[in-house]
Formats: structure tokens, C-alpha cells, sequence
């Protein structure tokens, strides 16, 4: 059980390392640390949830629980890397809107998507927690909380710290 956590983690961490390699390629430095950040703060929620849960509920942490941080990794940085991308592509077709509304627009186009797949994600994952076996159950739940904070963090956090703190932009309420 123990050779198996520390392949987990061995694999985490090399699975990171590629990510990190892809978003760097991928975006330029801003988005490409903004992606990161938001990889890693995902993965970081759901193991400081976990590590409360093992202080209190004396939950322990094994293998599965690595294969929930390589999927959740896998999911936010996709999430993520389209909501950018629609970014990247938006803000090289207009040139009237300032780099906000950009960012706002992009959003929006991307919300639904999202949600829906984050949604169909979770759906099997519940039947599992709730029909499957306990092998299963935290693996399930470390899953469920991953996406959801992974499409929290891809809709939300990464996109509104790209946004600009320009003065100049009054935004009316429609």
C-alpha cells in the first residue's frame, strides 16, 4: 500500500511537471501562471479537505486518492485552457472591446459548457457514491469536489485575475 502511495505521488508530481510544460508552450507567461495557479489550487482544496476529513473522521488517504488528483488536475487545467483559449480567440477578433469585456464576453460563451459538462461529470460520479461500494465512496467524493472547485476556480477565479483595474471602464448595469 505504501510502494502504491508513493507511485501515486510520484505520478502526480511528473503529471504536474507536463502540465505546467503544456500551458507554458501553450499561453504566454500571464495566462500560463494565472492556469497553474488555478491547477494548483484545486488540487490544494480538495487535499486540505481530505486532510481534515482524516483528522476528524480519521479518513486515510490511498492510491485512488492519487488517481482523484491526476483526474482532477486533468479536468481543471482543460476547463481552464478552453475558457483561455476563447480569451486568446475573442481578443484577437475584436478590437473595439476594451480587454474586460472581452474576458466577459468569453466567459459567457463558455459558461454553458462548463456547467454541462462538469453537471454530466457528476451525475455518474453521485450514482457511484451512492450505489457503489465503499473501495469506491471517497474516491467518488474526492472527485465530485474537484470538479466542482475546478469549475469554480476555471469560470471565476482564473478569468477574474486576468481582468484589468482600468478606471477608465464604466460599466452600466443593463
Amino acid at each position: 500500500g505504501r510502494d502504491l502511495l508513493i507511485n501515486g505521488g510520484i505520478s502526480l508530481l511528473v503529471s504536474l511537471v507536463a502540465i505546467s510544460f503544456y500551458i507554458s508552450i501553450r499561453f504566454d507567461k500571464k495566462f500560463s501562471l494565472l492556469a497553474l495557479s488555478a491547477l494548483f489550487h484545486d488540487l490544494f482544496i480538495v487535499f486540505g479537505i481530505f486532510s481534515w476529513l482524516g483528522i476528524i473522521f480519521s479518513i486515510e488517504v490511498n492510491s485512488l486518492f492519487a488517481v482523484a488528483l491526476l483526474t482532477i488536475a486533468g479536468y481543471s487545467v482543460n476547463d481552464t485552457v478552453v475558457i483561455f483559449d476563447r480569451i486568446r480567440e475573442n481578443n484577437n477578433s475584436n478590437d473595439s472591446l476594451s480587454f474586460n469585456q472581452i474576458i466577459e464576453i468569453s466567459v459567457n460563451e463558455s459558461l454553458r459548457r462548463t456547467l454541462f459538462t462538469s453537471l454530466t461529470t457528476i451525475i455518474p460520479l453521485l450514482t457511484l457514491i451512492i450505489f457503489g461500494s465503499y473501495s469506491l465512496y471517497w474516491f467518488s467524493i474526492a472527485l465530485v469536489l474537484g470538479i466542482l472547485i475546478g469549475s469554480y476556480s476555471s469560470i471565476l477565479l482564473a478569468p477574474s485575475l486576468l481582468i484589468n483595474e482600468d478606471k477608465s471602464n464604466n460599466y452600466e448595469i443593463k
